[in-house]
């Protein structure tokens, strides 16, 4: 059952450093103050009787929450630990930094009902964590970990491929070191060139250039499908759409796209359907493709991208595209004058590190 989320958003606050990306306000809106103990309660009663849900998840969202002073962070949890001992309140998450965690924070955060932490890592190459300010290096992920995990919490990881210095290597070496630590899931977030951020300037003066979209898809379809293969689920790619995001202006340059998900999802849908549409003449010749129901958007692509570029590139047509319920999420099967041929994303695909590389 879906839980349902209270969110409060802390922008920036807790953070003892300003990255070249961030611009908290307009990644995810900004709270100018820490809310009050009432307003907490407050919020976590009305999102209660709206969703009709006997228990609730607070989430800390945004900024360095360990990084504040630790009577603030007793201020925000002091009033929800009657809501924990009920069950009315099932659990709590923040967000924070690698560097502000450690033994006697993680057990801190246990005593406080906290069950979840996710840590912004965005690289684990220390050049790139030193060009983009993060102010920590590789070692500090590793160590909060170790005592999140420790303590019982659950630890979400974030990456953010297409910093300064970054690469494909690179990227896919922040990955693979991602996946050891095992973390309990994962976002990814191909780096966007905000307004008002010293990446901006950078952009401006032509010492930075970001990943096109085209580039951001093709690392991240790679990215998603190691972090499958790992059973590491990846719960968000590229940033949640809000209002101050879509307004005109406020994203200078980079792979944003409000679906930009979806065209990673879709991608590798494609590179299925190449594989098995493989023996089908090359005539034009017409197929049927079923799949998990809940993946139909996927496959089609976005305004059809994916139907009309398999007849572009391999001139197979695809009939219709069927939901199948026997079907799982990375299952595929194709049926046309070749008979059926049937497929998964996880066991039928691989990709080589050299298919991604941009310069």
């Amino acid at each position: 059952m879906k839980v349902t989320i209270v969110p409060f958003f802390i922008s920036h606050w807790g953070c003892p450093h300003r990255c070249v990306f961030c611009d908290q306000r307009k990644v995810a809106g900004a709270e100018d103050v820490l809310p009050a103990p009432a307003e907490i309660l407050d919020r976590v009663a009305a999102y209660r009787r709206s969703s009709g849900s006997g228990s609730v998840e607070v989430a800390f969202y945004g900024g360095s929450f360990t990084g504040l002073p630790r009577g603030e962070q007793e201020l925000l949890l002091k009033p929800l630990q009657p809501l924990l001992a009920s069950g009315e309140v099932s659990g709590v998450r923040v967000s924070t930094r690698p560097d502000s965690v450690d033994n006697r924070c993680a057990a801190f955060l246990g005593r406080m009902g906290v069950a979840t932490v996710e840590l912004g890592v965005q690289s684990l190459d220390d050049r790139v964590l030193e060009l983009a300010g993060r102010g920590h290096s590789a070692a500090h992920v590793a160590a909060a970990v170790s005592e999140l995990k420790g303590e019982g919490i659950r630890v979400g990881l974030q990456l953010m491929p297409g910093l300064p210095g970054d690469s494909a290597e690179t990227s896919l070496a922040s990955l693979a070191g991602t996946l050891a630590l095992a973390p309990d899931f994962m976002r990814i977030y191909p780096t966007v060139v905000l307004v008002g951020t010293r990446l901006a300037e950078l952009f401006a003066a032509g010492s930075y250039r970001p990943l096109t979209l085209q580039q951001a898809v093709a690392l991240c379809k790679v990215m998603l499908h190691r972090a499958m293969l790992a059973r590491v689920p990846v719960i968000r790619m590229g940033l949640q759409p809000t209002e101050d995001l879509g307004q005109g202006g406020a994203v200078v340059a980079g792979p944003y796209h409000p679906a930009f998900r979806q065209l990673v999802e879709a991608e590798l849908r494609y590179d299925l359907l190449v594989r098995l549409a493989a023996e089908v003449p090359r005539d034009g010749a017409a197929v049927e493709v079923s799949c998990s129901p809940d993946r139909v958007s996927d496959v089609v692509g976005q305004r059809r991208s994916n139907l009309k570029r398999l007849l572009r590139e391999q001139g197979v047509r695809v009939s219709a595209v069927r939901g199948d319920p026997l079907l799982s999420s990375p299952d595929m099967a194709v049926a046309g004058p070749h008979g059926v041929r049937s497929g998964n994303i996880l066991t039928d695909l691989k990709y080589s590190d050299k298919d991604i590389n941009y310069v």
